[in-house]
């Protein structure tokens, strides 16, 4: 897909209001923030990978490139500004960022992993993934995007330590998005979350509720609207540094 069609179907993902990043689509003459030509580039790499190996495994039931932008790629990244909303551009200050660890768990077609690192390119990135196959495809997009810091785990994320044990992974952020068995995965994304570090769920409006419930000790925001979307939302929550 064309770079520049890439650019216009994500900018209401990437409208910048009063908020950093918020919720609602962009209106005429309001700022958005800027893709660089080498993210829309590898924006469009990643979605002729994704396709071709879309025809032999099981990555997404979306076929259609322009749905694959907007359901995959701009919730991704909807999530990425609001994640780190100082990293508007290629040219921002890598410093805001330099110091996170995220983890993506059930990455799968790496989504939201992969965008977030494409919108904060010093992020460190570890994506859990327990399919071979898709982990097998994860390693080819990171390869073909030339991609640094980002270890890909062929394992499941309950056989990850807990990041309450000495020594054990630890993430500044941890995010969750179409996975299977997603309340039995709260508790173990919640115990990969360092202290003071957040959890962001992608997730549908109707999951909120049932989702602050299986998890009552993290202080959570209240939910984001996705844009373009009747049903999906940005939770976002923090685990509280115990006294």
């Amino acid at each position: 897909m064309h770079p520049a069609r890439i650019a216009e179907l994500l900018q209401p993902f990437l409208a910048l209001g009063t908020d950093p990043c918020h919720s609602e689509p962009a209106q005429a003459g309001e700022e958005s923030a800027a893709l660089s030509p080498l993210q829309l580039n590898h924006i469009s790499t990643y979605i002729d990978i994704l396709l071709h190996w879309n025809a032999r495994i099981n990555l997404t039931a979306i076929r259609d490139p322009e749905e694959i932008v907007t359901r995959h790629f701009g919730e991704s990244l909807f999530a990425a500004c609001h994640l780190f909303p100082r990293v508007s551009s290629a040219h921002s200050a890598a410093s805001a960022v330099k110091a996170f660890e995220l983890a993506d768990l059930g990455s799968g077609a790496g989504f939201p992993g992969i965008p977030i690192k494409l919108w904060a390119p010093d992020i460190a990135l570890t994506l859990i993934e327990s399919n071979h196959k898709k982990a097998t495809f994860l390693r080819e997009v990171v390869r073909s995007l030339t991609l640094t810091d980002v270890d890909i785990q062929n394992c499941r994320a309950e056989d990850i330590p807990s990041a309450d044990i000495p020594g054990a992974p630890a993430f500044d952020v941890v995010t969750l998005r179409a996975v299977e068995r997603f309340a039995d995965i709260l508790p173990t994304a919640e115990h990969l979350v360092a202290p003071s570090g957040r959890l962001a769920l992608l997730i549908g409006s109707s999951q909120v509720e049932a989702t602050r419930e299986t998890l009552p000790d993290l202080s959570w925001q209240e939910p984001i609207p996705v844009p373009l979307s009747r049903s999906r939302t940005l939770l976002l929550a923090k685990r509280e540094q115990q006294q």
